[in-house]
């Protein structure tokens, strides 16, 4: 154990000493410790631990980086603060870059410098995966999703059942025994692409999917292969991993000749396609990448998708995902539909951009290590949702469905958690004849 410990600080002090490119090392000579980044901190309001603060975060690693990488640093380590990588330092920066950030970026919004402490802790994530310290729940569903197309390891034939069953429910529920849910139909305009835990865990929302798109008239198929719109290389910051799963579904997409690719409720999973895949594979994408939720405005703004929000009376607020809003540039698309949708939207405070992280995001829900600390830091996000007298929580990112279904339970908040699309499919209003 020693010895592969000792072998993994090794392997962080040659990534340290070679890894880094210029945006990244200004962030670490940048931090002046003015201190406004604390409050901007869902992480540091929840716990009040001065090892929270997004600042003290980033020190952690620029003390690594000033040790390799300068040449005082290198010459008069005590001078400078800089400091030897060791199992105690490796320890730290773990627990600094995944159990104590998301990286929602929410701290950059209030930076004096401009620094983003996201873009330095994933950089954090990257060297600790060198050193094999990447959680083993993040590290086991990027592997999942290399080896077999999704992070759940979901053979075609369970795809399959799946689909034929919800396709058996939406010829009931519209009255047409025509209406398909399409799987690897060559040609569609549109590809879908899915989160494994709606095929097994959370069907409604993917039956919804499929009814907002009969009822709209799309031209969309499913994939039975490389169908997986999350990508863990993205949270442990592996590049490489990062790159192939992407190029999966861009393969995927490219052999089906599909014109776009629509993702599903996703946040990191369209960021990381949307914005990051262009730069991991080296060239634009032959299409358009768009999240459903700019589907569904679309589909509303045109009138193709008629909803009547009496149908959904109860009180209804919104939880802004920071990959989709924050990071992605989605923000009003999903308020255009809830005011169609819903009789009583209201949002929380703050929101849109300024929104808190609701705690899981980051890899944190598959980061078992740090399950005390996620469900702690959320209890700002349960403040939020309590403070709005909502009895629905809307949020486009099955990430955080799952950690607001846990803070529901744990801080009691007796308020149901839906997905967009299961709102709007709620507030369908269908043709006559069905």
């Amino acid at each position: 154990m020693a010895e592969a410990a000792a072998s993994g600080a090794a392997r962080a002090a040659r990534a340290l000493a070679e890894r880094l490119d210029a945006r990244t090392a200004a962030f670490l000579a940048a931090c002046v410790r003015c201190g406004l980044c604390a409050d901007s901190c869902h992480v540091f309001l929840a716990d009040g631990e001065l090892d929270s603060i997004p600042g003290r975060k980033v020190e952690r690693l620029a003390r690594l980086h000033r040790r390799y990488r300068t040449a005082l640093g290198r010459l008069a380590p005590a001078l400078v603060g800089a400091r030897a990588v060791d199992d105690d330092a490796l320890a730290e920066l773990e627990d600094a870059a995944f159990g104590r950030c998301t990286l929602c970026g929410r701290c950059a919004l209030h930076c004096s410098v401009g620094l983003d402490p996201a873009a330095v802790l994933r950089y954090g994530r990257a060297v600790l995966g060198v050193a094999g310290l990447t959680p083993k729940g993040i590290r086991a569903n990027a592997d999942n999703g290399l080896a077999t197309g999704n992070n759940m390891a979901i053979g075609k034939e369970d795809v399959g059942e799946t689909i034929a069953w919800l396709q058996d429910d939406l010829r009931s529920t519209v009255g047409d025994p025509a209406a398909a849910m399409p799987v690897d139909r060559a040609g569609a305009r549109v590809l879908y692409l899915v989160n494994p835990r709606e095929i097994k865990f959370f069907p409604l929302s993917l039956a919804a999917a499929g009814l907002i798109f009969h009822v709209a008239g799309e031209d969309w198929t499913l994939s039975s292969t490389d169908f997986d719109v999350t990508n863990y290389g993205f949270f442990a910051a592996d590049a490489a991993a990062s790159r192939e799963l992407a190029a999966k579904v861009v393969r995927r997409a490219e052999a089906l000749g599909v014109e776009e690719i629509v993702t599903a409720e996703c946040g990191h999973g369209y960021r990381a396609l949307r914005w990051e895949a262009p730069e991991w594979l080296g060239r634009e994408l032959p299409f358009p990448v768009r999240s459903m939720v700019e589907v569904m405005a679309d589909y509303v703004a045109a009138g193709r998708l008629p909803l009547d929000p009496a149908r959904n009376p109860a009180r209804v607020t919104l939880h802004d995902p920071c990959n989709l809003v924050r990071n992605g540039g989605v923000i009003e698309e999903q308020r255009l539909v809830l005011r169609r949708a819903a009789a009583d939207f209201v949002e929380m405070t703050p929101n849109r951009v300024d929104n808190y992280c609701c705690g899981g995001g980051g890899g944190m829900l598959a980061a078992s290590e740090h399950a005390a600390k996620r469900l702690e830091t959320g209890r700002v996000k349960a403040e939020q949702i309590r403070a709005t007298g909502a009895k629905v929580v809307v949020t486009p990112c099955h990430n955080c469905i799952d950690q607001l279904m846990e803070l529901d339970r744990h801080y009691r908040l007796g308020v149901e958690i839906k997905t967009l699309a299961e709102v709007v499919a709620d507030a369908v209003v269908l043709p006559p004849s069905h």
